[in-house]
């Protein structure tokens, strides 16, 4: 993964040992997103994921796992991966419930190209994180899943900023291209068009999917649910 991704790892380390939102930068002006807040994202991932008792989750970019954590426990188990040997470890201490859920310390690209034993996963995620890839990380990544994952029948791809919106988002401080740098502070923005053309390519259908109104970043961010075609 190329880039300047240093502060994904350094930043995790300035927050308090229990700030797990904190951590991964889940706040809404540096504040924690309230317990509602997070409801939603768990209800919109496993809702789109149809998410069951029986499925094998594939969680890239987990992070601290403290959102892994509540889709691992509405399945059987799975495997969270990220990058931050910091976040990792949290993840292990304190977001580890059962033998069947491991947190691993990798690349995420470079997990999925490598993985042993793909065929154990039915469901995979990644929220709130594709846009820090490059577009061609991005791309190598879901060319990865759709041709080394069998078993995969859904893939949700969370809280992807919109294209479309960025003028409006960024208002004067717009930046020609900006959009397209994966180590910006809001990474690379995706038009839901985009997404599918990509998505399609590489032999998936897609659902475009936004969340209610009162959700935080509803006006500026969607979801795509991923399903081999």
């Amino acid at each position: 993964m190329t880039g300047d991704f240093s502060f994904y790892k350094e930043h995790p380390k300035t927050c308090e040992p229990d700030d797990f939102w904190g951590q991964v930068k889940r706040t809404v002006n540096g504040k924690p997103l309230p317990t509602e807040q997070i409801d939603m994202i768990v209800h919109a991932v496993c809702d789109g994921l149809e998410l069951q008792a029986e499925d094998w989750l594939l969680d890239l970019c987990c992070g601290n796992g403290a959102l892994t954590a509540r889709f691992f426990a509405r399945c059987k188990g799975g495997v969270g991966v990220d990058f931050s040997e910091f976040l990792i470890e949290v993840a292990r201490k304190h977001f580890t419930k059962r033998t069947q859920e491991t947190f691993v310390l990798d690349d995420v690209v470079h997990f999925i190209e490598t993985c042993p034993e793909p065929e154990r996963f039915s469901k995979a995620v990644c929220y709130g994180s594709l846009q820090y890839l490059p577009r061609e990380d991005s791309m190598r990544l879901l060319a990865a899943l759709r041709q080394c994952f069998p078993n995969i029948r859904r893939l949700f791809l969370g809280n992807l900023p919109d294209k479309r919106q960025a003028h409006a988002f960024f208002g004067d401080r717009y930046e020609s291209g900006i959009e397209d740098i994966a180590d910006s502070p809001i990474g690379v923005w995706w038009s839901p068009d985009e997404m599918r053309t990509l998505a399609q390519r590489l032999g998936f259908t897609v659902e475009i999917r936004t969340m209610p109104e009162n959700f935080y970043a509803a006006r500026y961010r969607f979801d795509a649910v991923l399903t081999p075609a």
